[in-house]
């Protein structure tokens, strides 16, 4: 992206576009100073070098094994070191998990003539599992239990990480 285009849409001063080089916590102090500004930079946090050093075409190289400097200005933080530090941001991500009893089909004719105290049948039977999703996605069933006078599912088979993974393919 070109240093115009980051000044056109307020994500970084001209000076930082210049190719000034700033440290975490200086690249994310202007969030602290205006919080109500709305929007985070993603390129600022995703698309800055994370050394010095230029990066390498070659076959065989791997960012792997490399070093990035931490915001003390230390190289002993390894890639993998810097995963788990990123990984703590992921983990306050909300979600939205549902639980599903069942699905039917019926032609738009029957579901306006739908009005309270009308029964519409299901596709699944009774004491069957439910589907537990989450965004969208499979990764349990499980049963209807009540936790101080509120439902609640107690999951009975979780779904292995392999085989969402497989599903969503």
């Amino acid at each position: 992206m070109s240093d115009d285009t980051k000044r056109d849409v307020g994500q970084e001063p001209p000076a930082a576009a210049s190719g000034s080089r700033r440290g975490p916590e200086e690249r994310h102090a202007g969030h602290a100073e205006a919080p109500d500004s709305g929007r985070e930079s993603v390129e600022k946090a995703s698309f800055e070098p994370l050394s010095d050093e230029p990066e390498s075409s070659a076959p065989g190289s791997s960012a792997k094994g490399s070093s990035a400097k931490g915001s003390s200005g230390d190289e002993s933080m390894t890639w993998g070191e810097r995963d788990d530090v990123n990984l703590e941001v992921v983990l306050d991500i909300p979600v939205t998990l549902s639980a599903e009893i069942g699905r039917t089909r019926i032609a738009i004719r029957n579901l306006l003539q739908l009005n309270q105290g009308s029964i519409v049948e299901l596709d699944r039977l009774a004491g069957e599992p439910l589907d537990v999703f989450v965004n969208g996605t499979l990764i349990a069933h499980g049963e209807v239990v009540v936790v101080n006078e509120k439902f609640g599912i107690r999951l009975t088979d979780v779904i292995s990480p392999a085989e969402r993974v497989k599903k969503l393919k």
